[in-house]
């Protein structure tokens, strides 16, 4: 089986190269950057220059900034490749936080009381109303990148002054206190295979390892892993970073990650998580290429039961004791049932079996 890793070369990307390496027969880093979309009648995916290869595994991952194309070329592999573990609506909607939160909703997942305002004077009415402090989120960014905090009308009001000469929404929601630190949960397919608690350096509310925070380990509750798994489902991730805060109301979804960065994660879990991640996509691979064979083998059969002529069919024949069983395909390309008599003209190295009619 080969296997392709699109992204940006991160580090995170060549420990998952390096584990998958023992389960596919090969493995490709490709470079996002290096990728081309091409739509049209000779339109594909190209990489330098070159018509994509064929793959039977590819996970596509990479930056927010890359939404789009990486959307597209998910888009545009997910009915060549057998398999991928991102669905291609998840790069558009877990790399917005106005998306990420919406789908949340629907789903009936447990966050933060969240308010969504494009309009700077309506925001500025809804701030009079809340309770401070809150979190300020752009609807793109990563790594704590675009998160800020008001303690007061008069920050959040200039902040909102801010954000307003950007022209795009913004997200307001409630600060749930918990000393700077959250959860990250690993899902991976069915299962949670790693966690860690995360905890903000001095002076900063953002725990995010990127924004100088640290990692120790920690066991979940079954309803923070329950919280995480339907979270990853409901975005369509098969690999996914689940942020969550544990409050007295129980826990609460701040955020998704479906490029989640694994080096701060292997230094706290005694769990290799490349190695799980690798397993978990032969295993998937494996599933993907024998539905298609059974697809294949479905159509084909349909195509033979299709025809009125006759067909060959080449296959072996099964004994027991003195018995001939026939193949299935057999007896659904006859349509032959055990209330119907049979006309059979046998000879050494031969046999004619013909429905009797009187």
């Amino acid at each position: 089986m080969k296997a392709a890793i699109i992204s940006l070369g991160s580090k995170s990307s060549e420990m998952l190269a390096e584990a998958m390496k023992k389960y596919f027969d090969s493995v490709e880093m490709v470079q996002l950057k290096d990728i081309e979309v091409h739509l049209g009648k000779e339109g594909g995916i190209f990489y330098q220059n070159k018509k994509f290869a064929q793959y039977d595994c590819v996970y596509v991952k990479g930056s927010f900034r890359y939404a789009n194309l990486l959307s597209s070329i998910a888009y545009l592999l997910e009915k060549q490749i057998p398999y991928m573990p991102l669905r291609p609506s998840s790069f558009m909607i877990v790399h917005n936080k106005l998306l990420t939160h919406l789908v949340l909703e629907q789903h009936h997942l447990p966050m933060p009381r969240t308010y969504i305002s494009s309009d700077v004077e309506e925001a500025k009415k809804l701030l009079k109303k809340v309770s401070y402090p809150i979190v300020m989120k752009l609807p793109e960014g990563t790594q704590g990148k675009g998160v800020m905090f008001a303690d007061s009308f008069a920050s959040a009001s200039s902040l909102l002054d801010t954000l307003g000469v950007l022209k795009q929404p913004f997200i307001i929601q409630e600060y749930v206190e918990t000393e700077g630190t959250d959860l990250r949960a690993l899902v991976v397919g069915e299962k949670v295979v790693a966690a860690m608690r995360r905890r903000a350096k001095k002076e900063e509310k953002r725990a995010n390892i990127h924004a100088g925070g640290s990692g120790e380990k920690i066991e979940l509750t079954k309803e923070e892993i329950k919280v995480a798994l339907d979270t990853a489902k409901a975005l369509g991730a098969e690999i996914c970073g689940v942020d969550i805060l544990q409050t007295p109301l129980g826990p609460l979804v701040i955020e998704a990650n479906i490029s989640p960065g694994l080096q701060g994660l292997s230094k706290v879990s005694p769990v290799n998580i490349s190695e799980e991640i690798a397993k978990y996509f032969h295993r998937r691979t494996e599933e993907a290429l024998h539905l298609k064979k059974e697809k294949n083998a479905e159509a084909s059969l349909q195509e033979i039961i299709s025809e009125n002529s006759a067909q060959e069919i080449i296959a072996p024949l099964l004994f027991r004791g003195e018995r001939i069983l026939l193949p299935e395909i057999v007896t659904r390309v006859t349509k032959f049932n055990e209330r119907k008599e049979y006309s059979l003209k046998v000879k050494r190295g031969k046999l004619e079996i013909e429905e009797f009619k009187v």
